[in-house]
């Protein structure tokens, strides 16, 4: 069994980083958010209404008690173009190495 400290869930469309699940606030989880939305320059976000209760992120905060993150990388219409791959993964890694060494 694995011990994660805290998930995350990649989707596209947006930019932004969405961190809560209905009244769930784990610890530290506005803190760590907030370094993950200065890493990438994407956006701390609430997590829209209508997006909850569907996704991994919010069965995990549920279940865990611990920190989970939609990323919402990139922008534009879906399928995101392959121009996008480079600036997707530099507004990203920083958010890849820190989640891993937190």
């Amino acid at each position: 069994m694995h011990d994660f400290k805290l998930v995350l869930a990649y989707h596209t469309q947006g930019q932004e980083i969405y961190w809560q699940f209905q009244n769930f606030n784990p610890p530290n989880s506005l803190e760590i958010g907030q370094s993950l939305a200065e890493a990438s320059g994407y956006i701390l976000a609430e997590t829209p209404y209508n997006s909850s209760f569907a996704g991994y992120k919010d069965w995990f905060i549920q279940n865990y008690n611990r920190p989970g993150y939609t990323i919402e990388a990139g922008i534009g219409e879906n399928p995101l173009p392959i121009s996008q791959f480079d600036e997707i993964y530099n507004d990203n890694i920083g958010i890849l190495i820190l989640s891993a060494i937190l």
